[in-house]
């Protein structure tokens, strides 16, 4: 059985086995929130009855970022307000479903029967909720690991939910991401964080700000090892070398990072 774990007031992270993703419940007053619904139908009924065994409120939900292992269970949770980044909206729809099949063969069947549902709340840079005696937070920082990453901010139970914006149970990953505007954005989110806030990534335990610092100061050393490569004319594979994450993730990086110089030129 799925069970979600509380892990300060009202606030359950759900960690789904497959893809190590977390799924979290934000119980308010009057309104309950769910942030990101897993990769399929099947998982985000899990989920649902996970979250019904905990509270019978109303929902919202809120999807950090387009990729389909945070968003594709939006349809279990129809009739309920579903709120993302603008960019993020766009983006959730078949060629996403194609893009996942393909490279998640073993979850094909449960694929073939989820549908993207898009958002129907859309955020361009803040948007604030009310669960009814809590507020949680919704805010764009900018580019990093996708073009539309949204965090939630629960201030009176000091919990940042981040999206793939932070990784722990592996390194970040920069299929379509922003590596050169990563480092700012996780920097605009520290100032919210204390030493005791939990932090809750896309995938993996939760941590603190101490691991959130030093996965920025690792984003940071890797946007200058692209920036000295692109000056340098460096081949890919001789920049991801010197990363401080694996060279197969790096080399995508650095790849991504010279095609944004270029655009620049």
């Amino acid at each position: 059985m799925t069970r979600l774990h509380e892990i300060a007031a009202g606030v359950h992270v759900l960690r789904h086995p497959v893809l190590d993703v977390n799924a979290t419940l934000v119980v308010g007053g009057e309104t309950a929130l769910v942030v990101d619904t897993l990769s399929t139908a099947v998982q985000a009924q899990e989920l649902l009855a996970a979250v019904r065994r905990v509270t019978a409120h109303p929902l919202i939900v809120v999807n950090t970022h387009h990729h389909f292992d945070h968003s594709f269970g939006n349809m279990v949770f129809a009739g309920a307000p579903v709120w993302a980044h603008e960019e993020a909206a766009r983006l959730i729809g078949p060629a996403m479903h194609a893009r996942a099949t393909v490279e998640y063969p073993e979850m094909a069947t449960e694929l073939a029967c989820t549908t993207p549902a898009a958002p129907t709340d859309l955020v361009h840079t803040a948007a604030d909720l009310d669960l009814g005696d809590r507020p949680v937070q919704l805010r764009h920082f900018g580019r990093g690991h996708s073009i539309g990453d949204l965090v939630a901010v629960i201030p009176d139970a000091d919990v940042l939910i981040t999206g793939d914006l932070i990784e722990e149970s592996g390194p970040p990953q920069f299929d379509d991401a922003y590596p050169l505007d990563w480092p700012d954005t996780v920097a605009a989110l520290l100032p919210l964080l204390t030493p005791g806030t939990q932090v809750i990534p896309g995938h993996g335990a939760v941590v603190d700000r101490r691991f959130v610092a030093a996965q920025h100061e690792q984003l940071a050393a890797l946007a200058a090892l692209i920036r000295e490569g692109d000056a340098d004319g460096a081949l890919p594979e001789r920049v991801a070398a010197k990363s401080p994450f694996p060279q197969d993730v790096s080399v995508h990086a650095v790849q991504r990072g010279y095609l944004h110089l270029k655009a620049l030129t």
